[in-house]
């Protein structure tokens, strides 16, 4: 009986494994389908309707050539006053995405004459801005380098991540059956193409070079990630290559627009990762300095750093720094393999020959004389309020001074009804209505007189009135109290 087998029992081990798996492999198919169909824009997507409507955008003639003179004008003064809000409005109305976008477009689908018309008119586009920028800023009176201007005169690694992000949402965005023009507005403003414009005319006209290269390199980097944008998106929801009836033409178009690709494709990759290279070292910089310079007495006046020379200069003023002290900063800075290539070099207010004086520029013997300047205005006005509240104390306790021997005998004289006069300083707490915590505490001069019964109590009465107005006259106070006791 024992060797019988269980009739009745669980099932193997293996089956319920079995199952299990069977159920896991429905609920990942489940999770599949559902992130497919929440992605997925190829349903979605209208490839003529998108191929037309960007074709449509890419001529600036008529009245988008005036558009984007006016909204040239609006951006420039914007710029020039420093003021965010206008500088948006202009980017709002400014049709300068057609000719970028056409650019990607025609390269992803090998076609020629868009590709031609594109580039003419994204030339077009940037001569027009910044000969109307230029021609503003040099009739306007200001010519001072605003926030706003400097902003924009050399790129980083943020304005790359923009413009690559901000030209995926702007194509996905026309594919849509029903194009989404707030995503467009919002990737025209967040791309800022129409500042870096400005600032080349700004520039040109004040003579700068640097500025009008580094704005121009800005947009250049700007225009380079939307186009390629257009160019990935387009290639991966399959728009239709554009058919030429000469096999031989056709062969040559497809080899112009791969190596048009590769042309922006591979500087666009080396910019990308040049500019996250600096963004990474002046970050691992700023955390360092923060982090590790310190020292008791010693305060970090500047720092700056330079990727080229991997040299890293900080000011300091305070207490020396031992040396040993700067070699284990220096160590420290080795460890960090950002920072292992750079330079440390530490300018000390002490060190004569580091020639302080002269290394500091003029920003930071502005920005110690603004500390010091705040500094002795918040000193002056807790000694200006420390005095208020001494004189309004001083004149609280100004009776105590009160010279009362020779006052009574000229009272007595005055006013011979006066039976008993005397002096003392009453100490008075006003409470709040609201809070019964806080409460005011004043100190008033009070008399008490006591007047001969004999005396009539109209006469009484005249009499303290009289010497209440005598007694406010000679010591020029408005807070006696007079106390008349029976």
């Amino acid at each position: 009986m024992a060797n019988e087998p269980n009739i009745g029992s669980n099932p193997p081990l293996d089956e319920e494994n079995k199952d299990l798996r069977k159920e896991a492999q429905g609920l990942w198919q489940q999770i599949k389908i559902f992130v497919s169909e929440l992605l997925n824009i190829k349903n979605d997507t209208d490839r003529d309707s998108t191929i037309e409507a960007v074709k449509k955008d890419i001529p600036f003639k008529g009245h988008n050539a005036w558009i984007l003179i006016f909204s040239i004008f609006v951006a420039s003064i914007g710029l020039n006053v420093s003021s965010t809000a206008v500088v948006i409005g202009a980017m709002l109305i400014s049709p300068l995405m057609g000719p970028i976008v056409g650019i990607g477009l025609s390269v992803a689908i090998n076609d020629i004459d868009t590709l031609r018309r594109s580039l003419v008119n994204l030339g077009v586009m940037i001569f027009l801005s910044v000969i109307t920028a230029f021609i503003y800023f040099k009739i306007s009176p200001i010519t001072k380098a605003t926030p706003e201007l400097l902003a924009r005169i050399y790129p980083t690694i943020l304005d790359v991540l923009v413009a690559l992000f901000g030209g995926l949402a702007l194509i996905v965005a026309k594919t849509k059956k029903g194009t989404i023009a707030s995503v467009i507005f919002g990737v025209a403003i967040a791309t800022a193409l129409m500042p870096p414009l400005c600032t080349v005319g700004y520039g040109l006209a004040i003579g700068n070079w640097s500025y009008a290269s580094g704005a121009m390199y800005l947009f250049s980097i700007n225009a380079v990630f939307i186009a390629l944008s257009t160019f990935l998106v387009s290639k991966l929801l399959g728009f239709p290559l554009v058919k030429y009836a000469n096999q031989k033409r056709r062969k040559r178009i497809a080899f112009i627009a791969s190596l048009i690709a590769i042309i922006v494709m591979v500087p666009s990759v080396y910019l990308f990762i040049n500019l996250l290279r600096i963004q990474v070292f002046e970050t691992k910089t700023n955390d360092f300095v923060t982090n590790v310079i310190k020292y008791e007495g010693t305060e970090v006046v500047k720092s700056t750093q330079d990727f080229k020379s991997k040299d890293i200069n900080v000011y300091l003023i305070g207490q020396p720094v031992p040396s040993s002290k700067i070699n284990s900063w220096i160590a420290e800075l080795k460890k960090d393999e950002a920072l292992k290539d750079a330079n440390l070099k530490i300018h000390q207010g002490s060190d004569q020959s580091s020639d302080l004086a002269e290394q500091l520029s003029s920003s930071v013997k502005a920005g110690i004389l603004e500390d010091l300047y705040l500094k002795n205005q918040e000193a002056l006005q807790s000694k200006d309020a420390r005095i208020l509240l001494l004189e309004d104390q001083l004149s609280k306790l100004k009776g105590a001074g009160i010279p009362f021997e020779g006052l009574s005998r000229e009272t007595k004289i005055n006013y011979p009804n006066i039976q008993r006069f005397s002096f003392s300083n009453e100490l008075v707490s006003t409470f709040s209505a609201t809070d019964s915590i806080n409460t005011t505490l004043d100190t008033i001069p009070t008399f008490t007189v006591k007047w001969v019964d004999s005396i009539p109590q109209q006469t009484i009465i005249k009499d303290q009135k009289r010497l209440r107005a005598w007694l406010y006259e000679k010591f020029d106070m408005d807070t006696i109290a007079i106390n008349r006791i029976q």
